[in-house]
């Protein structure tokens, strides 16, 4: 167990890097995602949210990567499959959590299996899908404020039909 200790007296505990060894191959990506995303915030120490960033970091170098280079990178087809599988559920959910794998991706796809190339593709979907979804919400912000200015009479309608003709065209 690692602990970080605040100045308030409190304890951060996070297992330690030798424990996630026996983990299966994605999940110290995951644990580093959820840390980050969803824990760091709440660390009200500057300190400790320093420290455990950077014990994460570690993680990243030491564990997670090595093995999932490994097993990507390795010869056996099953556990790449079994691997590929997870991360393709995870990229449903929650694509920030596997974008540590999008390197490699272009390396399985070179791979004669057609499991392996139809699990790379979907994620690579999930990905496109992922970027697509934030340059809409872009433009969709772009929008309201544009049709806000053109409710209020600062934009002409030509102004307002070009930016909606924009939105439109990358909704489609």
């Amino acid at each position: 167990m690692r602990i970080f200790l605040k100045k308030e007296g409190g304890a951060v505990q996070l297992i330690d890097k030798e424990k996630m060894q026996e983990w299966p191959v994605e999940l110290p990506l995951i644990f580093i995602e959820y840390i980050r995303n969803n824990q760091l915030k709440n660390y009200d120490d500057t300190k400790v949210r320093a420290e455990v960033e950077k014990y994460l970091d570690e993680i990243l170098e030491d564990v997670a990567i090595p093995r999932l280079i490994n097993v990507l990178e390795g010869d056996d087809m099953e556990e790449i499959v079994l691997a590929l599988t997870r991360i393709e559920e995870i990229s449903k959910k929650k694509i920030e959590m596997v974008k540590p794998i999008k390197p490699y991706l272009e390396k399985l796809s070179e791979m004669k299996n057609t499991t392996i190339l139809k699990l790379t593709q979907e994620i690579s979907n999930n990905f496109q899908k992922a970027e697509r979804r934030k340059e809409l919400a872009k433009k969709r912000k772009i929008m309201r404020e544009k049709e806000q200015l053109f409710l209020e009479g600062k934009i002409n309608g030509q102004e307002y039909a070009n930016a909606r003709k924009e939105y439109l065209t990358l909704k489609d």
